[in-house]
Order: C-alpha cells, then structure tokens, then sequence
C-alpha cells in the first residue's frame, strides 16, 4: 500500500531520503538518467515534508538548488509548495507561476 508523505513520521522520512539518495547515486552511476530524474524528485519531495514551510517568506527570493544562477519568488505557499516565479541572473522574472518543493530552496537572497 503506498502512504503519503504526509502521513510519514519524521523517522519515516528520513529513513525514505536516505533510502531514495541511496538509490539516486545508483541511478546516477548506472547512467540510468530516467531513472535518476524520477528518484531524485522522489527525493526532493520527502525532504520537503521535514521542513517548517513558516521558514520561507512570500515575497522573498531563494536560491534554487541545482540550478545555480537562478533564484525563485515565493508568490504563496501551499503546503509543502512554494508557487512563485524564476528569476535568471540578469533579473528577469519569467511569466510562467510554477510550484517547487521547498526542499529545493535554499539561502534567501539578500537584496
């Protein structure tokens, strides 16, 4: 049966993410890059749900993990989700509104 997150314990998800990183490096040195895309965002989303979502700001701007160069806005949080905008190292925001994982958010950008 599979459960949501949500429902895991904290024990349970670090257990998960250990798990799951376990089986990115596998992915990653199998050369599986499905595979390793799929688990990695596995990854990303159980490790959302061991943060406090109150410790990301609307209106603020984070760095993206793995994407370097590039900072998000948080419009709003839903959740374990942060919906905002991408900002590129030249300043420009792009028009498409996505949700991140608030995993894959990082230090806040100092203005």
């Amino acid at each position: 049966m599979d459960r949501r997150y949500s429902n895991f314990t904290v024990e349970e998800l670090r257990e998960e993410v250990a798990s799951l990183k376990e089986q990115v490096q596998k992915a990653e040195q199998w050369g599986n890059i499905s595979e390793y895309a799929i688990l990695e965002r596995k990854m990303q989303m159980a490790a959302a749900y061991l943060l406090n979502p109150a410790d990301f700001e609307k209106g603020k701007e984070y760095e993206l993990a793995g994407d370097p160069g590039q900072t998000f806005r948080i419009t709003y949080k839903n959740g374990v989700f942060a919906w905002g905008h991408r900002i590129n190292l030249l300043g420009q925001v792009y028009e498409e509104e996505e949700a991140v994982p608030i995993s894959i958010l990082g230090d806040k950008k100092e203005k």
